[in-house]
């Protein structure tokens, strides 16, 4: 079975964060992940519905499936660098602050029926 892949690389976004998002659309067909995606308040599925939109395209322009059939196959988050900033604290210290990067997956194939 054939699969399209996309992946959203260097999100600022946590991956615990995205992968609650991840984990409501794992599996079901993209017609019902992509509305699952519009209506949802968290950041992260705005996000994500970027990179599922990215790979329904690449089906439909490089393996030439139909877009109806398609389902989410895979879904993954990934752990990204993680960007450290210096926050200033009193008696001249600093702390560091994590700001945490995600890298993410999204692979759709086509429902054989």
């Amino acid at each position: 079975m054939r699969e399209a892949v996309a992946r959203g690389r260097f999100v600022r976004m946590s991956p615990m964060k995205a992968r609650l998002v991840a984990d409501e659309i794992r599996g079901k067909p993209v017609d019902e992940a992509q509305r699952i995606l519009t209506y949802s308040p968290k950041k992260a599925a705005r996000v994500l519905k970027k990179i599922l939109d990215s790979a329904v395209a690449n089906a439909e322009q490089n393996f030439e499936m139909d877009a109806d059939r398609l389902w989410v196959k895979q879904i993954w988050v990934d752990e990204g660098p993680r960007m450290r900033r210096l926050k200033p604290r009193a008696f001249g210290r600093a702390d560091i602050m994590q700001r945490k990067l995600s890298h993410i997956t999204v692979a759709v194939a086509e429902r054989e029926d």
